[in-house]
């Protein structure tokens, strides 16, 4: 009896973590045996260019920017902030259209990987902070979405800035798109373990400096913000760590970003996750 009253008082997204896990481990090694492993050099090659938000790019190169919608070239940050925008504008009424947000994690995410029967708009923009997500969340005001995936965080913990900064931003970010978007669902992701020791990261020295139980102490916290704001929480962490904590090497290209097993895994996560809670 005291066993059950225990279990009563566990959060609902703790449980729903817990046997998430348990079937995603499930699917992802019968997903595995059907697809080729990547190998471990450049990001997919079906991912176009992008900009880097960690470049200080003039705002003024924007003044007379004119890309074509769905164009991917190497921009200036400002540039590509309003091709999203474009894109974004494009997209206002499709039907059930779902947003990543996010850096270049986010960004790189295959085409061909993202779960059917939705309309995908890619918001990711590599290098990017929370704070740098934050202020162009107006980009999508007067979109019909059905659902956005948000997940941001390591740059700013890379760069050095406080935790509480990081769940700070991220915290005004679901706060806002709640008010924008009161009937779409929102689904904060954890942020992702690095590969520590074993990273080939151009930024490797930096990850260094940067402790995998930083990162657990920050998904702890934005644990806490979804089931504050009643948001959905998709806990990643576990499915990507190996025993050390550290990013699996086997899904990533350079101890930071996804190999295509590891968006096999994040696929499977998101796939599992809309067809037991969101798309009941």
């Amino acid at each position: 009896m005291k066993t059950l009253e225990r279990f009563r008082t566990v959060p609902n997204w703790m449980m729903l973590s817990l046997a998430m896990n348990v079937l995603l481990f499930m699917a992802v090694i019968m997903g595995l045996r059907d697809r080729q492993p990547a190998t471990a050099t450049a990001p997919n090659a079906s991912v176009l260019p992008q900009a880097s938000a960690s470049v200080a790019d003039n705002p003024a190169a924007v003044d007379n920017f004119s890309p074509q919608l769905g164009d991917r070239q190497y921009l200036q940050y400002q540039q590509w902030v309003e091709l999203l925008r474009q894109e974004a504008k494009a997209h206002e009424s499709v039907p059930r259209l779902t947003v990543l947000l996010g850096d270049s994690i986010s960004l790189w995410f295959p085409q061909d990987l993202l779960p059917g029967q939705r309309t995908w708009l890619n918001q990711a923009i590599s290098g990017e902070g929370s704070d740098m997500m934050l202020k162009r969340l107006n980009a999508l005001d007067e979109a019909k979405v059905e659902t956005i995936f948000l997940m941001i965080g390591i740059n700013d913990l890379i760069a050095g800035e406080p935790e509480s900064q990081v769940t700070d931003h991220i915290r005004q970010a679901v706060q806002y798109l709640k008010r924008k978007h009161p009937e779409a669902d929102i689904v904060v992701q954890s942020i992702l373990p690095h590969g520590a020791a074993n990273a080939t990261w151009e930024g490797r020295e930096r990850l260094l400096l940067l402790p995998n139980d930083r990162i657990q102490a920050v998904n702890s916290v934005l644990a806490d913000i979804a089931q504050e704001h009643d948001v959905d929480y998709l806990d990643l962490y576990p499915l990507f760590a190996n025993g050390e904590g550290a990013l699996r090497p086997d899904l990533t290209t350079d101890g930071l970003h996804l190999n295509d097993r590891g968006y096999l895994v994040w696929r499977t996560a998101i796939a599992l996750l809309l067809s037991t809670e969101l798309d009941e």
